[in-house]
């Protein structure tokens, strides 16, 4: 790991769910809204709203789920919080246990980090029983997931811990009134969670730092602690390309964006058809063919769809025989056109944000497909 990273490691020693027990579901509940917490995992929906619906839902029984699934390729942050600070995650969950009225929770831990589960288990069970002590009842459930991207998605991580299929299911109802077991049920990300104890308690937290995943052609990748609005110039300086930058991919889902002048926001990247999404950074200098990295992308979702949806399942089989043997631009239109296709009509974001890689290259680096087509 390189950087530096202070404020998501900083402890806070249950002094957060000391507060909120102090305060009450009520206040918890306007306390987060007015800290502007948004998730961390993708959707950036804000925090203290997402709390809100659960908390007015009419149920004895309600949970909270731990989205710990960090299956987007090049993140990697979330699994730095659960080695350094596990215990600010069950705070986070307690506190949302107590604002929305739950006793019980489960966080859904992604296959391949089952290295972390004694670890994980054990720090679980110290934070339960400090929870305890303060005269408030939490449960948690390590959750093993069996490896499957496609349950990133909420409902699918329902599905998958009822013991079925993990396939995104259709939306309303949705989980913050009819969620796991048919209860409402609140899913937050690991890094949304663990900054929760911390908006409640630290004068100094900022909202807009962020944990950023960066890899690619650099020399040194890792996990960087760092503000919204960066720019690519400033993000350079710490992580030292091989070469002079072309291209910044957001992640398989968050679409990529040319490299000269870009700000690390939002705003920004819309106006070039990515996302921020959960801070994925993949830099490729200019030694890389974006043909290759589309071909690549697509892989990883042929791989990866669940298949429930007709547009998403062959929609991005088609296009990998298309990359496989392009003739001339007509290919490329009917590969747009089955990327918009899987927008559209896709039941869950796997299959709306499958193309969005391949799009952003054939928009920004038209000479890379030019030169394919020779």
């Amino acid at each position: 790991m390189v950087g530096e990273i202070k404020q998501i490691l900083k402890p806070t020693d249950f002094e957060g769910l000391k507060k909120a027990l102090a305060m009450g579901p009520e206040k918890t509940i306007e306390a987060i809204k007015k800290s502007g917490l948004t998730g961390r995992g993708g959707a950036g929906f804000p925090t203290g709203m997402k709390w809100s619906f659960a908390a007015s839902a009419k149920s004895k029984k309600k949970y909270v789920i731990c989205n710990a699934d960090e299956g987007e390729p090049g993140t990697f942050k979330d699994k730095v919080i659960i080695r350094e600070v596990p215990e600010k995650i069950v705070e986070g969950m307690a506190i949302c246990g107590l604002a929305i009225g739950a006793d019980e929770g489960y966080v859904y831990l992604r296959y391949e980090y089952s290295y972390l589960i004694s670890e994980f288990e054990a720090a679980i069970e110290a934070a339960e029983a400090k929870i305890k002590e303060l005269g408030f009842k939490f449960k948690v459930t390590l959750f093993m997931g069996a490896g499957a991207y496609v349950c990133g998605d909420e409902t699918a991580i329902i599905e998958s811990i009822e013991g079925k299929r993990g396939q995104p299911r259709y939306k309303p109802p949705f989980p913050a009134s009819v969620g796991l077991f048919g209860k409402p049920t609140v899913i937050n990300n690991v890094e949304t969670l663990a900054n929760v104890p911390s908006a409640l308690v630290d004068k100094e937290w900022n909202n807009k730092l962020r944990l950023f995943s960066i890899s690619g052609t650099v020399d040194k990748p890792g996990v960087y602690e760092l503000p919204e609005g960066i720019t690519l110039a400033e993000v350079e300086k710490l992580v030292e390309p091989w070469g002079p930058l072309k291209a910044v991919m957001m992640g398989a889902a968050g679409g990529i964006a040319p490299a000269k002048d870009l700000v690390f926001s939002q705003e920004y990247l819309q106006k070039q058809g990515a996302s921020l999404g959960s801070c994925t950074v993949v830099l490729f200098d200019d030694a890389v063919n974006m043909v290759d990295i589309a071909e690549n992308v697509n892989e990883f979702f042929v791989h990866e769809s669940c298949g429930y949806c007709t547009p998403c399942r062959e929609g991005n089989r088609q296009i990998r025989d298309i990359l496989s043997d392009m003739e001339d631009e007509s290919d490329i239109e009917m590969m747009l056109a089955l990327i918009q296709n899987a927008r559209d009509t896709s039941r869950c974001g796997l299959g709306q944000t499958c193309g969005c890689v391949i799009e952003g290259a054939i928009r920004h680096f038209p000479e890379d497909w030019e030169d394919e087509l020779q």
